[in-house]
């Protein structure tokens, strides 16, 4: 009798070991569990005879039994772990994805035009050494009018041309704000660069109630007239990607003395075509202002004139987007009929 319960367990032993080596899957794996520990399963059925052993044996059986049993299941659920990453493995394998791909179908989450021209011309600017600088959208007169030179009876203060708040504060007219902000907080030397939104009581197909600005400001000792007109051609010609002709002529601004505006030759005709739907047959497009900073401004800022000086300009980026990518109605810009967007852009690029 001693000599069959040996042999039984054994035979349980070898056998599950050799069953357990043509399992490839979860679902053999659970019928060879049935098998051995179900019910009715050949490790149960031996337990179940122990009550047949001798008293003297049934002890010595009971162990080994149950040392079987654990073994059993130990196996089974290692087995389990391993079929179960195996299994995960696989299906990520299956399902993953190469980001490094091309997308198919519409691409999503470009630049708007305005952005894209934006952070080119910061890209361009700062290639000169200039840092950028930001101010609040809402703004108080004394930065937005008094710093700059523009007194109490000046036309730009007009109900007309701003927008007020109840408490006297508005939206800002120009981002030449930031640059008495920025005069203020880090004095001179300061080459800095302005991009934002303004707001002004404009609206047809080439004025906005909102627009985007590009302000520029160097501030140093002995700064000449000519470092303001190569650092604006560098700037224009880089944007555009190729050497255009360019002309100042007079113009007046408050906080810039003398005062210019920059027309650059016609990016569309070059100034041969009479009949050019963007510069009229002119051959020149007017594209923004500048001058030498106002002793009054600089002063503003808490700098001493007559120790330093500098020069300004302003561009809208609108203007330069609709130029750079053939728009012709500002209003596209904001619009959110993406279609009609893509038809004025489309009749845009065939004219």
């Amino acid at each position: 009798m001693p000599e069959l319960s040996e042999l039984n367990i054994n035979a349980v032993k070898e056998s599950f070991e050799a069953a357990l080596k043509s399992v490839t899957n979860l679902e053999t794996l659970d019928e060879l569990r049935v098998r051995f520990t179900g019910k009715k399963g050949d490790l149960t059925l031996l337990l179940k005879s122990l009550g047949k052993l001798l008293p003297e044996l049934r002890k010595q059986a009971g162990q080994e039994l149950n040392k079987l049993r654990d073994e059993i299941e130990a196996k089974l659920n290692l087995t389990a772990k391993k079929l179960r990453e195996a299994e995960n493995e696989k299906q990520e394998n299956n399902d993953r994805i190469d980001v490094t791909l091309p997308s198919k179908g519409r691409t999503a989450g470009a630049f708007h035009p305005v952005m894209q021209t934006m952070h080119e011309i910061i890209n361009i600017m700062q290639g000169l050494g200039y840092s950028v600088a930001t101010g609040p959208e809402k703004e108080e007169e004394f930065y937005n009018f008094e710093c700059l030179n523009v007194p109490k009876w000046h036309p730009a203060r007009d109900m007309q041309d701003t927008f007020y708040f109840p408490d006297g504060t508005l939206l800002r007219t120009h981002t030449s704000p930031v640059q008495i902000r920025s005069m203020l907080q880090y004095g001179a030397p300061l080459r800095i660069v302005c991009p934002g939104k303004v707001y002004r009581r404009d609206n047809d197909t080439t004025h906005s109630p909102m627009f985007n600005q590009m302000e520029g400001l160097l501030i140093d000792k002995n700064v000449p007239f000519s470092v303001m007109k190569g650092t604006i051609a560098e700037m224009i010609n880089a944007f555009f990607g190729r050497s255009l002709k360019y002309r100042f002529r007079a113009s007046y601004f408050p906080f810039t003395e003398p005062s210019m505006e920059l027309d650059i030759e016609c990016v569309e005709c070059s100034g041969r075509d009479p009949h050019c739907r963007v510069c009229h047959g002119t051959g020149w497009l007017e594209v923004g202002g500048m001058g030498m900073v106002h002793p009054n401004v600089i002063r503003a800022g808490k700098i001493d004139p007559d120790i330093y000086n500098g020069f300004a300009f302003g561009f809208g980026l609108d203007r330069m987007a609709m130029l750079k990518y053939g728009i012709s109605d500002l209003r596209l810009l904001f619009d959110g009929n993406i279609s009609y967007f893509m038809s004025g852009f489309e009749e845009a690029k065939s004219c």
